[in-house]
């Protein structure tokens, strides 16, 4: 009987007659996804989408200073963190590439893509990748693929990219709508991710990623990425309004305010600060019909500006106060 326990553990453990593990635990992210470098900026990032659940926990890895990698395929995970302490050891991306996939057992299935913070690329397909598979190396980027209706996702990709303007995220998007548009992964779609880093490391992860944003689980992914994305930027602007508002710059927090109800014209938030920074600078004409919207909306506004009322937040007048409040 002990060679059936035997043959149990090696199902269980994917042990092959060398002794080697393999991890059939790791995601099957089959999917599209670019790795790319803005020499403008020098910002890093990485953007995913596949028809697989939180695929952007798995093939995104980018860290501030250092460089991004996608991992994908027949996903090895350890990719991500290992790549970047070897980026980081000043090992260039192809040299990190060619070390992580010799030493790996599961090479011909992977797929594997790194940046590094000079822009230099290096990519990897395996030869059972399965198909449509491929990958394409451009100037300070690499789109790669796998499992797609067809040979024209990532060429697509790569020419979208490179005319795409705009910041890198808004280009990294881009080039995943363009997947799409050439036909994209062969069962459909699930998810995305977006991830961007800054070109130096300040150690504070909430400034060193400029942006990360996933969707993990719905019928349009690339669609809510991107309105993700236009939220991400109108709360960029609230919160440089509110650091204005802290430093009592109330004209830059209402210049900063009016950008962002500009990109969400339905959000009582900034509505809501935006009348409070033109109340501050006096101008009542201005502020007391947005009052008036978002009182309506939800009484608690009108509860929440009686709190600040007196506050550096709300340099007014009674007689202007109680205007509001009528």
């Amino acid at each position: 009987m002990r060679w059936i326990y035997l043959l149990i553990f090696m199902i269980i453990f994917s042990i092959d007659i060398n002794g080697q593990i393999y991890n059939k635990s790791a995601p099957l992210a089959h999917t599209y996804s670019i790795v790319a470098y803005d020499s403008i900026t020098g910002e890093m990032g990485v953007a995913v989408q596949s028809h697989w659940f939180a695929v952007g926990s798995v093939v995104s890895w980018a860290e501030a200073g250092v460089g991004a990698i996608a991992t994908q395929s027949f996903t090895n995970p350890n990719f991500g963190p290992e790549g970047l302490a070897m980026l980081k050891q000043g090992m260039s991306p192809q040299e990190v590439v060619d070390q992580l996939i010799e030493a790996d057992e599961g090479r011909d299935e992977r797929q594997l893509a790194i940046v590094d913070k000079s822009g230099r690329v290096a990519v990897y397909t395996g030869k059972k990748c399965i198909s449509a598979a491929g990958d394409w190396k451009g100037d300070g980027y690499s789109v790669q693929a796998n499992m797609m209706l067809n040979e024209t996702v990532w060429p697509a990709m790569a020419a979208a990219f490179e005319k795409a303007e705009g910041s890198l995220e808004e280009r990294l998007l881009v080039a995943l709508e363009a997947a799409q548009a050439a036909g994209g992964d062969i069962r459909g779609k699930q998810s995305a991710a977006l991830l961007v880093v800054m070109p130096e490391a300040t150690g504070k992860l909430w400034i060193d990623r400029k942006v990360d944003i996933r969707v993990d689980d719905h019928p349009e992914p690339l669609k809510e990425l991107g309105r993700l994305l236009n939220v991400k930027r109108a709360y960029d602007f609230m919160n440089d309004g509110d650091v204005a508002l802290e430093k009592n710059d109330l004209d830059l927090a209402h210049s900063c305010y009016l950008k962002a109800s500009a990109l969400l014209p339905e959000n009582y938030e900034m509505k809501f600060w935006t009348a409070v920074t033109y109340a501050g600078t006096g101008e009542m004409e201005e502020a007391l019909p947005l009052f008036k919207e978002v009182f309506q909306n939800d009484s608690n506004w009108k509860e929440l500006l009686n709190r600040i009322n007196g506050t550096d937040l709300l340099p007014i007048s009674s007689e202007d106060f109680h205007k509001i409040m009528e």
